[in-house]
């Protein structure tokens, strides 16, 4: 197996060479711009490490690497334009380039095309890969509805919060995963249990942004520190605060998140008293780590050596050690 670096290079040298020169150019040049912005890139790594991980060459998956990686850039297209966000990467979103329009004509196209991807594998192996990708393209859109319609309201429970992250986010990352065993061509019981590992790791994941979110290093983060509660968004923080606070804050906490001051500086910070008062901080870290702990167990069902084991591992152990 490569090292994680390794893998990065590989997918940056294959999106570098991707090609996307054709008519109309308005409706390809945004494609090109959000994939230039680059990123993290973890999902199409995630892809060929799996391969690899089921003893497949992981330049086979790049077709599937690419599908997975063009899909989650359309997603954040559409995502930029429902939240009518200005800045994605640090850099202007596609509508805000563009328009609202060629931002929903672009993203539209560009999930087209990430099933374009599939077609290079044979009939057996495309069919489990868009069968995958369908049921996995799905429930991210239900994970963003229930994301907006979580907006409005004030009885949100953690169970639902953590079905919409995981619908949202996680599941693509256990997709990623799973396409590389495909790919590998490997067990129903190994590709079923990278999956679960990858899910895990992904609801973890998604959990530790929302820590850093509000207790993270500004220098390092990448974007505003407290811009969920600027927003006053229930995360898992703010609704293990409510679950725990005492009656006197309680009352405050949702008068903070009810108000939107011209400056939000004591706003975060009196909202970041009340989550390390009520012990809101500490549950959350601890979620952390029982999903990657949950996310750990599985790697124990995969019928692979201990040192690739090892390799997974330490790959979530590096994942939950972040800081941006």
């Amino acid at each position: 197996m490569h090292a994680i670096s390794q893998y990065q290079d590989i997918v940056t040298t294959h999106f570098n060479s991707l090609s996307f020169q054709k008519e109309p150019n308005s409706l390809y040049e945004p494609i090109r711009y959000i994939l230039s912005l680059g990123g993290k890139r973890l999902r199409p790594v995630l892809t060929l490490m799996a391969t690899e991980v089921f003893d497949a060459d992981c330049h086979e998956a790049l077709a599937a690497a690419t599908a997975v990686e063009v899909f989650h850039n359309f997603s954040l297209i559409h995502d930029d334009i429902m939240d009518d966000a200005p800045l994605r990467r640090g850099k202007e979103t596609v509508h805000e380039k563009w328009n609202v329009n060629t931002g929903i004509l672009s993203g539209d196209a560009m999930l087209i095309l990430a099933y374009q991807y599939f077609e290079s594998y044979e009939p057996t192996v495309f069919r489990e890969l868009a069968k995958l990708f369908s049921k996995t393209a799905l429930e991210v859109c239900e994970g963003q509805q229930y994301d907006v319609d979580f907006e409005t309201r004030d009885d949100v429970t953690i169970p639902e919060y953590l079905k919409m992250i995981e619908y949202k986010t996680a599941v693509l990352v256990g997709a990623a995963m799973k396409m590389g065993a495909i790919v590998a061509q490997t067990s129903d019981e190994n590709a079923s249990a990278i999956y679960d590992f990858g899910l895990n790791l992904g609801i973890a994941f998604q959990l530790q942004d929302d820590y850093l979110d509000a207790f993270g290093n500004p220098e390092t983060f990448g974007k505003q520190v407290g811009g969920d509660i600027i927003e006053n968004k229930k995360t898992y923080l703010y609704l293990k605060a409510i679950e725990f606070a005492k009656p006197n804050e309680k009352e405050q906490l949702l008068h903070l998140f009810s108000i939107q001051p011209n400056d939000n500086t004591d706003k975060i910070n009196s909202v970041k008293e009340i989550f390390n008062q009520t012990g809101a901080s500490e549950a959350t870290q601890k979620a952390i780590q029982d999903y990657t702990f949950t996310a750990f167990a599985m790697l124990e069902k995969i019928n692979i050596n201990a040192d690739k084991k090892a390799i997974l591992k330490a790959f979530g152990e590096n994942l939950m050690n972040r800081n941006v």
